[in-house]
């Protein structure tokens, strides 16, 4: 009779924690974890680390829940370390399994081993472990599990030596349900009633965790409940209000200055599922004011360090219930509506054409992933994100390489929906591997690289702040559609804006993997 190993025990945990679908790029290490892959088991390869990453972290922000990542060792891990720190950022549930060199050999400082892996990944996890002993190995995925899935969620990261998989174990295999949200404290919400009742001007500041935790419904209700004007947060990684709502009134810059002033024309302000707040850039304004915060987070740590403000713990969407509970539909006048800017002529291929033909375009139920720093003001402008499930991603960190990846990843977790990413030509070069991909697992993704020749973000952001001289912001001569038909996906190089829309259309139409190369006009908009 075959003795039952800590690998078969480990793959019964999995497929009870639904955990059957694993992104990974292999070393000898994982070999013992991979060795007569099960057949219900998928296994996503991506040709580098931080792709694999990028992947698993938009497939899990797509699906809302936790998903596995096989690591090599402490090279591979390496590799990964920039998306995993967007993916602490974005607060996804991954788990990564790292192999480690055989026990055995770890005392010698062997080719391949990891010194003080559980320390390497820290402190961009919740959690990290390498278990004592080979038949601990369940019990910490299952742990890892509940760590990585309880909120605030966010990466955990368990080192596995390679010997552990084949020892025989007779310890049960418990698997429990994933630890759920938890409501706010019944007389923080009174506190935040008797304010709402006395304001005349509210505003709500929506940030990532709200679309997250599939609040975008009741947080609209809630809005509307209340006629407040609704605002996001800077750096968003999710849209979590939908950007044509009469109420939906724009969105925050990472600068104190901007914040204060977008914000002082309203008398109470209830940030929702985001810090309060992230700021990338400081002006120095001494006369920067807030309105009275309240702060809906499930956060401990974005509570404790807020500057100013009522914290309140909970989970985003338990939260915004517990008020729609309680308050009533105000008689106070709603906010004017957001005045979005004309529509660009068309006379030049500018990153604004795009977004504004691309709206055109784009299918009801798409999901657009994004890395394009120094469009992005363009993208607010003239391609509204108006699904209430995940509509839109991108990353809370400023770490480049999520927009390709993403895009694949985002576009396996959801086969039914039409899946696009808008990427900059210096983000993609973070994570053009994934193009391979998306050729082998011939997901109908369209990625538009949008090409300026430059890391236009830096020089522009390097400009305002009085930098001069600053190299390494050119770039230019990359053939991407050439790359893409290397690595096994469709592409199709526009020039000209005649071409813009023939070109995405067919492309949109497209059910192979295909990448749209767009040489778009420089610009000098600020980011800020």
């Amino acid at each position: 009779m075959n003795k039952r190993t800590v690998l078969d025990a480990s793959r019964e945990l999995l497929r009870e924690l639904g955990l059957t679908t694993v992104f990974g790029n292999p070393g000898t290490t994982e070999v013992p974890f991979l060795t007569d892959w099960p057949d219900d088991f998928d296994y996503v390869l991506g040709l580098q680390e931080s792709a694999v990453v990028a992947m698993a972290d938009a497939y899990a922000q797509a699906t809302r829940r936790a998903v596995l990542v096989n690591l090599h060792s402490a090279g591979g891990v390496g590799h990964g370390l920039g998306s995993l720190y967007t993916a602490y950022r974005n607060r996804t549930p991954l788990i990564v399994v790292a192999g480690q060199q055989n026990r055995a050999l770890l005392p010698h400082d062997p080719f391949l081993g990891a010194m003080d892996a559980t320390e390497f990944p820290k402190p961009y996890v919740k959690w990290s472990i390498e278990p004592a002993t080979a038949e601990d190995v369940p019990a910490a995925l299952s742990r890892a599990y509940h760590v990585a899935t309880q909120a605030p969620s966010g990466p955990v990261f368990v080192s596995v030596p390679a010997d552990d998989w084949t020892v025989t174990t007779e310890r049960p295999v418990i698997s429990r349900p994933r630890i759920r949200g938890f409501a706010p404290d019944p007389e923080a919400i009174d506190e935040l009633v008797a304010a709402l009742d006395k304001s005349e001007r509210p505003a709500i500041v929506v940030g990532g965790a709200v679309d997250q935790d599939g609040a975008v419904v009741e947080t609209v209700a809630l809005a509307e409940r209340l006629n407040a004007a609704v605002w996001v947060a800077p750096m968003s990684f999710r849209c979590s209000f939908p950007e044509d709502h009469p109420l939906f009134q724009g969105f925050l810059d990472p600068e104190r200055g901007a914040v204060s002033d977008r914000l002082a024309q309203h008398d109470l302000v209830v940030v929702l599922g985001a810090p309060a707040f992230t700021y990338h850039v400081d002006r120095g304004r001494d006369d920067a004011r807030m309105p009275p915060l309240f702060i809906i987070s499930d956060d401990e740590q974005n509570l404790a360090r807020a500057f100013e403000g009522t914290g309140i713990r909970a989970t985003p969407k338990l939260g915004v219930r517990a008020l729609l509970n309680v308050v009533d539909q105000s008689s106070r006048p709603a906010p004017a509506p957001l005045q979005r800017p004309a529509k660009p002529s068309g006379d030049k291929l500018t990153a604004d054409f795009v977004y504004s033909t691309l709206a055109d375009l784009l299918p009801g139920n798409a999901i657009v992933v994004e890395e394009a720093p120094s469009h992005r003001g363009f993208l607010h402008d003239h391609l509204p994100i108006t699904q209430t499930d995940t509509g839109f991603l991108t990353i809370a960190s400023g770490a480049l390489g999520y927009g390709v990846p993403g895009t694949v990843g985002a576009a396996l977790a959801c086969p039914d929906r039409k899946v696009i990413g808008v990427i900059g030509d210096g983000s993609s070069m973070y994570g053009i591997q994934a193009l391979w991909t998306a050729a082998r697992q011939d997901v109908p993704v369209t990625i538009l690289i949008l090409d300026n020749s430059e890391y236009a973000a830096v020089r522009i952001l390097g400009d305002a702040i009085g930098g001069e001289k600053i190299p390494g912001t050119q770039l230019g001569g990359i053939d991407f559609a050439a790359l893409a038909a290397s690595m096994g996906c469709q592409s199709v190089t526009i020039t000209e804006p005649s071409g813009l829309a023939p070109g995405l259309t067919a492309a949109l139409d497209e059910k192979r993997p295909t990448l749209v190369h767009i040489r778009v006009a420089a610009s000098d908009r600020t980011i800020y």
